[in-house]
């Protein structure tokens, strides 16, 4: 169970951002309308929220899950790839000093973004991709085995992210697409396949008990609702322009 969530406000630069789509340019009002619909959402969820004031030197800091990895025990400060990026760390570790008395830090040749990271139980997954490389994983993984957890690299083939493509939903349960559906390191979970049309569907959030998921995508909503889940469905459009997701937009522990 979540008790804590930490969710930024995004700022007028957001339309300035870092994107590799070619969806059109974001709606600044439509985005901010989405934003407060995820924190009306997550309030549903029980948890304690707290959110920060938008940061217009960082456009796409709104997607805070990039700049630490957190347990109950510890946090994990990361080192994102983006240059643009990779000072968001600071003010992310200013508020975790509220929750936290252990950290560990992703340091310098070492990039990770904590959306290249998905835990399951004690099992932590650490995907190598454009923003996280291979020192950073390996950093992570000696990190997580340190304390107790298992770690295990996945580098990627096609996904922006690790999480772009993979969920974990508890009771062994894993949303999958693409390169992930029959991947040799998932093989052992239970699977909600997620057909290539849906594929955005993938990223979603089990928090307490519901499962936010973006609006649209009926398959998909269809097999969560019948694996015994119920789901919140939030309009992500904005947020996708700039390749942003559902887990992107929060902190959650």
């Amino acid at each position: 169970m979540y008790k804590n969530v930490i969710v930024k406000t995004p700022g007028e630069s957001y339309m300035n951002g870092l994107t590799t789509s070619d969806l059109g340019s974001p709606d600044y009002e439509k985005l901010l309308e989405q934003h407060n619909a995820y924190l009306e959402a997550l309030k549903k969820c029980g948890v304690s929220i707290t959110l920060l004031p938008a940061s217009e030197e960082f456009p796409d800091s709104t997607f805070v899950e990039d700049t630490a990895v957190l347990t109950p025990e510890f946090a994990v400060i990361s080192n994102p790839g983006a240059a643009s990026r990779n000072k968001e760390k600071k003010e992310i570790k200013s508020v975790l000093n509220r929750f936290y008395d252990k950290f560990h830090y992703i340091k310098s040749p070492g990039t990770l973004d904590g959306g290249d990271v998905l835990q399951v139980d004690d099992h932590f997954y650490i995907g190598i991709s454009d923003r996280t490389n291979e020192e950073g994983a390996r950093q992570l993984k000696g990190i997580v085995e340190s304390e107790g957890y298992k770690g295990t690299i996945v580098p990627l083939q096609k996904f922006f992210h690790l999480k772009t493509g993979i969920s974990y939903l508890g009771n062994n349960v894993i949303v999958t697409a693409g390169e992930f559906i029959d991947h040799s390191d998932f093989q052992q979970y239970k699977k909600i396949t997620v057909a290539p049309e849906e594929e955005y569907s993938a990223n979603c959030i089990r928090v307490n008990n519901y499962v936010i998921i973006p609006k649209g995508y009926k398959d998909t909503i269809h097999q969560i609702n019948e694996a015994g889940y119920e789901t919140i469905e939030l309009e992500m459009s904005e947020f996708q322009k700039h390749d942003g997701g559902l887990s992107c937009l929060s902190l959650r522990f």
